[in-house]
């Protein structure tokens, strides 16, 4: 059954089905996913669960107050000392904001710092529809009135509004990263494959895959409550490019095996699918499953996060097992060329570097895989560097955009807190003593009197740092806990810094709850995979292992190479997941041809043989995933930079070293007891060397 099934996208005629199928699916995908922006919520407030404080405050505020304003902090700045004439023109351009679409309510200022060097003016931006995209429409508005006639005199635009905009302009790099990330697709094939015409093929099925998912991602976004963002739509290209092209360089890698032993290539292409399709279908069920699981996340962004990629690489996982083997079924062997593979040629699969790494690695075993683990443990010492705190909006971005300089400027001539305050909502009859206790609070300035209505009162709390800081943060915290003891008053703290704090805190709580879950589920994954309890359990070692390794070199250059300040919150989990589960990706490559191999030979000429027939494909695959998440460093956001580099690194990692030589060792010294308790674990290993031109006959799939 399964034969006849993994035959039909080969078949004669299956082949032209399927391809005039997706043919026919990519007219309306390629609508549906040219709406995706339409759908994406990137304010930080939207991210959060209902139950969050500062959801809540904004429910109560809006009596108040428009929920859907936030603050534009203009600043103008003059090294000389700012003159009359400056300050006549902040008060022209207050007059001229307001013939700005979406500048509301009255402007605070300007008003001159004391050192007479800058002028601060603070209005309220209304969020439209279109999210940061409006906003940011708003900002370049402002600017080119605050730039004109300014005659040498500074002007920036920080604040929440002023980060929006220069969130939007960086995120705006999705398309150059989608061009970027194929090329290096078809760079690293080409070295891959030495031929000019067979990476179109991966690129063709990766980009409608990609076109398809982002479709089927919006439908689910505007009908099912799907929360999508920038974030999420960059990962997600990386991620399709990178885990579907590992799952074709999987499948061509076979096909060409059996092209060597079928004349008729829809033969060779059907047994190709069926040997290959166990191992591709295991490892997307993986990276799908630990993705879906970030739905337990309580931080909004997160949740919608992991539905999206799943749906990724399911998506991917589909146009590889359908699609790409009928592209190359309908091309015929000249697509490889100018090495065509020809029927009858020997196979030559265990002549290459990885049968010399695991003839070195089979001398003494258990030394190379202890002294490897103990290597890779010193490595994860510089996890305890990793500052995965959150960063403050200007320390967001590995370039200095205008709001960065502005909030510089801001802070050196007014109190760095003011334009951006924290918003305390409490009942009416209690706002005083929630005022008093407020006031006591280190690292609040000072604090409106209370507006009341309908039993409610508001007050908004200067901060004395900078709203989006650390510090800031930890004052909001000290000011929660100081009006929450105020008995009866029902007190509650937002605003923007208590944002930033809900999120971390929603973020932190995510990690400790969805990391266990997620090795249990992907080691009960393995379990029925591989039949096995030993394996399973030792592959899990070795790829937390790896992780640990990866997050503490990852540390160490962010701390010192790069020079950044710190980690958002939700990098760990992030960073977990998709190394925990890409890093299974290989190991199951590997070990599913390990066990194929062992039912034949035993398991120590499988672990050899396992090397040397997959040690290339998947070296190839680490390297296009290294390579697609990489890519996302030319995003100019330090999330992006750390995601990128921590994952890439890491797909090395463990491609190099984890798999071909930790993984490999273990086999070598634990031996049968990998399939313990199945049948396997009853065979013994054969009495003969293990490293000798080896028969590939029963590696390739032979009988």
């Amino acid at each position: 059954m399964m034969r006849k099934i993994a035959a039909l996208p080969s078949g004669r005629l299956g082949k032209w089905v399927v391809i005039a199928l997706w043919a026919a699916l990519l007219v309306p995908a390629l609508m549906l996913a040219g709406k995706l922006g339409d759908v994406e919520e990137n304010d930080n407030s939207a991210w959060l669960p209902g139950n969050a404080e500062s959801t809540a405050v904004v429910e109560r505020a809006e009596k108040f107050m428009s929920a859907d304003t936030i603050p534009a902090v203009v600043i103008y700045d003059r090294s000389a000392g700012v003159t009359e004439a400056d300050l006549a023109k902040a008060k022209a351009d207050v007059e001229a904001f307001k013939g700005i679409e979406n500048i509301v309510g009255p402007a605070q200022g300007p008003v001159k710092s004391d050192d007479g060097k800058a002028i601060q003016t603070v209005v309220q931006v209304k969020k439209d529809k279109s999210g940061w995209e409006g906003i940011g429409t708003v900002v370049d508005a402002m600017t080119e009135v605050g730039k004109k006639n300014a005659d040498g005199l500074g002007f920036h635009v920080a604040g929440p509004s002023g980060y929006a905009a220069d969130s939007i302009k960086a995120f705006s790099g999705g398309g150059a990263l989608t061009t970027i990330t194929a090329l290096v697709v078809v760079a690293i094939l080409l070295l891959t494959y030495r031929s000019p015409l067979l990476p179109l093929l991966p690129l063709l099925t990766v980009g409608v895959a990609l076109v398809t998912s982002e479709a089927v991602i919006y439908v689910l976004a505007k009908n099912a409550g799907l929360v999508v963002n920038k974030q999420t739509s960059f990962i997600l290209t990386v991620l399709v490019f990178g885990a579907a092209t590992d799952y074709a360089l999987l499948l061509i890698s076979r096909y060409r095996e059996e092209l060597l032993r079928h004349e008729d290539r829809h033969d060779a292409m059907a047994e190709a699918l069926y040997r290959s399709s166990p191992a591709i279908i295991a490892s997307a069920a993986t990276v799908a499953v630990s993705l879906m699981l970030l739905m337990l996340a309580t931080l909004n962004s997160t949740q919608g996060l992991g539905p999206a990629c799943a749906v990724g690489v399911l998506v991917g996982l589909l146009a590889m097992i359908t699609l790409m083997p009928a592209l190359l079924v309908a091309c015929g062997r000249w697509i490889f060329w100018p090495v065509k593979p020809t029927y009858g040629a020997p196979a030559t699969a265990e002549s290459g570097i990885w049968a010399r790494v695991g003839t070195a690695v089979s001398g003494r075993p258990r030394l190379v895989w202890i002294g490897t683990a103990l290597a890779l443990a010193v490595m994860a010492l510089g996890v305890l560097g990793l500052k995965a705190d959150g960063l403050a909006n200007k320390d967001q971005f590995t370039n200095t955009p205008q709001m960065a300089v502005g909030e510089k400027i801001r802070s050196e001539h007014f109190p760095a807190g003011s334009g951006d305050p924290i918003f305390v909502v409490s009942k009416a009859a209690s706002a005083e003593q929630v005022r008093t206790a407020l006031l006591a609070v280190p690292g609040i300035a000072s604090v409106t009197p209370p507006t009341a209505k309908d039993g409610e009162a508001v007050m908004l709390g200067e901060l004395e740092d900078d709203p989006s800081s650390t510090s800031a943060m930890g004052t909001v915290k000290d000011a929660r806990d100081a009006v929450h003891a105020v008995e009866g008053a029902d007190a509650q703290v937002g605003g923007s810094s208590a944002v930033m704090l809900d999120t971390q805190t929603a973020a932190a709580r995510d990690s400790k709850v969805i990391i266990p879950i997620v090795l249990v589920v992907v080691l009960l994954i393995l379990m029925l995979l591989l039949r096995s309890v030993v394996a399973p359990v030792l592959l899990m070692g070795t790829v937390v292992l790896s992780f640990g390794a990866a997050i503490g070199v990852s540390s160490l250059v962010f701390n010192h190479v790069f020079g950044f300040a710190g980690a958002e919150a939700s990098f760990p989990l992030l960073t977990f997941v998709f190394l925990v589960a890409l890093g299974i990706d290989y190991n199951i490559f590997l070990v599913t041809r390990v066990r194929e191999v062992s039912v034949e030979q035993g398991t120590r000429r499988g672990a050899l043989l396992g090397l040397s027939t997959t040690g290339g494909v998947i070296t190839s695959a680490g390297l296009v995933l290294a390579g697609t998440f990489g890519a996302m460093a030319s995003l100019p956001l330090v999330f992006a930079a750390e995601l990128g580099f921590a994952v890439a690194f890491g797909v090395l990692l463990d491609t190099m070293i984890v798999r071909s030589v930790l993984v490999t060792a273990l086999t070598l010294d634990v031996g049968r007891w990998m399939w313990w308790p199945s049948k396997l674990f009853l065979r013994e290993d054969d009495r003969e060397p293990l490293v000798e031109t080896p028969d590939l006959e029963p590696a390739l799939g032979g009988k």
